[in-house]
């Protein structure tokens, strides 16, 4: 929006320059005198403008199917400037702007994602994971919004988790997966090197690299067991496996979000780590959090029967295949329909 003195003097200037055109082409279709159009000898008079030493100019007036178009072009803009915005803060008759033409479009977008929506607003997260269309919106939704920290593969950078291996920080089950995206996550681990100094950093180190079946110096191994008792075990648990309700990872199974050589976990150690992964309800809604949740569960089919986490989506779409319908005598069917567990 311009202000008031801005404003005006684009509409002055706009007009005076359709007006300046339309004052010259006024003056070049004015019938000329006889002693304008003719020289002495009685030829055609010129202006006296060359170019290329030879190429002269006639003093003709235009001629009229040429005024025609110019005239027509000035008629069209004054029209235009009437029914479309042009003359400062004046919005035209019509009121069009590029905003509200995007508030339109984005309206009737939104109208046909919500009909998609409505779709399958009723299904559970394991039969979203088994719906194509579905599935097509939540990679829509995953490249937008997840993408930038997780990969567009989902699997993950230095500090951001791979979403495919099946291995969670705070659970993969399908609330904890709702809860995770819906409302983001927070973990915090504090740096203990004021605590430990520069060898009891080393000795930490070296015991969580042990945890995970490599080598690692003995005596170092020995004591940072101790120190990790007293000051580790509380989050990670006493044999260094997790704890999912706090976020603190699983140290055994050799599955680094930092990375797991001795430097890097050394650095871990002295200075701790602080990750948040930003709440998107707030965002996005709750039938797309829950695509997201489909989605990203789909992305890990359950290693082992007793995993509480991810879809076997290729054994779950078998399952909904043999879904079967019979029917009874009287024409009533019933239908054996898989169970949505996570």
């Amino acid at each position: 929006m311009l202000t008031g003195s801005a404003s005006l003097f684009v509409i002055v200037f706009t007009l005076v320059n359709i007006l300046a055109c339309v004052w010259l082409m006024w003056w070049t279709s004015k019938k000329r005198d006889a002693e304008e159009t003719t020289d002495s000898s009685g030829g055609v008079a010129k202006t006296g403008h060359v170019w290329d030493g030879d190429l002269e100019e006639y003093n003709n007036p235009l001629p009229r199917w040429w005024l025609g178009l110019f005239l027509i072009t000035i008629v069209f803009s004054l029209a235009y400037l009437v029914i479309y915005p042009g003359l400062g803060n004046f919005d035209g008759i019509k009121g069009w702007s590029m905003y509200s033409a995007y508030e339109r479009e984005m309206q009737a977008q939104q109208a046909r994602l919500e009909e998609r929506l409505s779709q399958v607003k009723d299904k559970t997260l394991r039969e979203l994971a088994t719906d194509e269309s579905a599935m097509s919106m939540a990679r829509n939704l995953f490249a937008n919004n997840c993408s930038t920290c997780h990969g567009s593969d989902a699997r993950g950078a230095k500090g951001f988790p791979n979403l495919t291996d099946d291995d969670w920080l705070w659970g993969g089950s399908e609330e904890a997966v709702l809860e995770t995206i819906a409302n983001g996550r927070r973990g915090v681990m504090p740096g203990w090197a004021a605590a430990l100094g520069d060898q009891g950093v080393n000795e930490v180190a070296s015991y969580v690299v042990s945890l995970s079946g490599r080598d690692a110096p003995k005596d170092w191994v020995s004591a940072g067991e101790k120190h990790f008792a007293a000051m580790c075990a509380a989050c990670h648990g006493v044999d260094g496996k997790g704890n999912q309700l706090l976020g603190a990872p699983n140290l055994t199974d050799n599955v680094w979000l930092y990375g797991g050589d001795f430097e890097s976990i050394r650095t871990t150690v002295a200075n701790g780590r602080d990750n948040e992964m930003p709440a998107h309800a707030p965002l996005l809604g709750d039938m797309k959090v829950r695509l997201l949740a489909a989605y990203v569960l789909s992305l890990n089919p359950s290693r082992d029967s007793g995993k509480d986490s991810g879809f076997d989506v290729k054994e779950n779409a078998e399952l909904s295949k043999a879904e079967t319908q019979t029917a009874d005598p009287a024409g009533a069917t019933s239908t054996t329909e898989n169970e949505a567990s996570g």
